[in-house]
């Protein structure tokens, strides 16, 4: 017995020293230009996904990945965008794996919508790995459940060794692929808090969908359709293009940092309700249009965006004073004035939320440009010091 102690001992140390010289040359290892991108809109045909009020999932992440897609094409036209399924058709999780892999993919962008009591909200990406939490787990479970609907009702994955040795064991064999995948899905959690989206974080768990493909790969969880407010935003189509423009300044930032024209940062997976979110130097937002000036930090909260101009007397806005600004292609309507105070922003919010404006988000500007809320709150923080 203790010699099986000390050799099980022995083994994870090895494990443990492999890993750590995976990931020092790995850290310095370049994967290619990306020439192929793969999106999966998640379920489809026979295999709605959760549901919410009026929606369904494999409805709304078709709408969001087609968005993606389209926009990647028209910014880098010389990258080539493949589908997984580009209508409501019923495709199997291996299969998707498979066409990433027969394109020779250099990114695999699987995109869902998340489920639990109509209070959870919030956004979060996963990686494959192993799940932390019962949280984590239910929703891989959720997603693998669908190999009851193949065919062959699941049996092609018996073979799949998901253990956690075995997953380790993949994680060291794929360390590469492991590291870039979780700088995609730190920068894709990064651009939903932005927007206004509670970050969930950086995760990792089992998913089937991610396990055959053998290059960088994510699974966003974007929000909770059995939200009522969440499933407002992912139904409507200016939510959907929203979410699409978040995923679509993510895979910038990422294009640019595996370009070699960034130095990239270690990324840390998130494992409590803490935020885990590293600084990135060198932001850079477009200028705003305001109907006044804004000198210094202010804060609003951002209570509408469309696609076409609302005029600012509009019965929407039930009376309120209205500050309109134009950004990626969309007029966005903000409402308050909290000169560095942000806590005052955030009970604001809330107000607005009880008074029907479900998709209310604190936003932040300096000097009249829009930042993100990370630097805005150092920079409260650094004035009160």
């Amino acid at each position: 017995m203790k010699n099986a102690q000390s050799a099980l001992l022995l083994s994870n140390r090895i494990k443990i020293l492999f890993l750590f010289i995976s990931l020092f040359f790995c850290a310095r290892a370049q994967i290619n230009p990306i020439k192929t991108v793969v999106i999966d809109a998640g379920h489809g045909g026979k295999d709605p996904g959760c549901h919410g009020g009026y929606s369904n999932e494999k409805e709304v992440c078709l709408s969001m990945a087609l968005k993606l897609g389209a926009m990647i094409k028209e910014k880098y036209p010389t990258i080539k965008v493949v589908y997984t399924r580009e209508k409501d058709v019923f495709v199997e999780l291996l299969e998707r794996a498979n066409i990433a892999n027969r394109v020779k993919a250099d990114l695999f962008i699987c995109i869902h919508a998340n489920a639990g009591s109509n209070a959870a909200y919030g956004s979060e990406t996963y990686v494959l790995g192993l799940h932390r939490t019962e949280a984590q787990q239910k929703v891989m479970e959720r997603e693998n459940a669908i190999i009851e609907l193949e065919e062959d009702k699941g049996a092609k994955y018996k073979n799949f060794d998901m253990s956690p040795e075995a997953i380790i064991a993949m994680q060291l064999q794929g360390a590469v692929y492991r590291d870039y995948s979780i700088r995609f899905a730190d920068q894709l959690q990064k651009e939903f808090k932005k927007m206004g989206r509670f970050d969930r974080g950086v995760k990792e768990a089992g998913f089937y969908v991610l396990y055959k493909t053998a290059m960088p790969s994510v699974l966003i969880e974007t929000g909770f359709l059995t939200n009522p407010s969440e499933e407002k935003l992912l139904a409507s189509a200016n939510g959907q293009i929203e979410m699409a423009q978040a995923m679509f300044k993510a895979f910038e930032r990422y294009y640019i940092q595996i370009s070699g024209t960034e130095t990239m940062e270690v990324v840390k997976i998130k494992s409590s309700k803490e935020d885990i979110l590293p600084d990135h130097p060198g932001n850079k937002n477009e200028p705003i249009k305001e109907q006044q000036d804004a000198l210094g930090l202010i804060f609003k909260i951002q209570i509408e965006t469309s696609d076409k101009k609302i005029p600012l007397n509009s019965s929407r806005f039930k009376n309120l004073d209205i500050y309109e600004y134009y950004q990626d292609g969309l007029f966005k309507y903000c409402t308050g004035e909290f000169k560095s105070d942000l806590q005052g922003a955030r009970q604001r919010k809330i107000e607005l939320i009880e008074q029907g404006f479900n998709n209310a988000f604190v936003a932040a500007f300096l000097n009249g440009e829009r930042i993100s809320i990370e630097k805005a709150i150092k920079l409260a923080e650094n004035k009160t010091d």
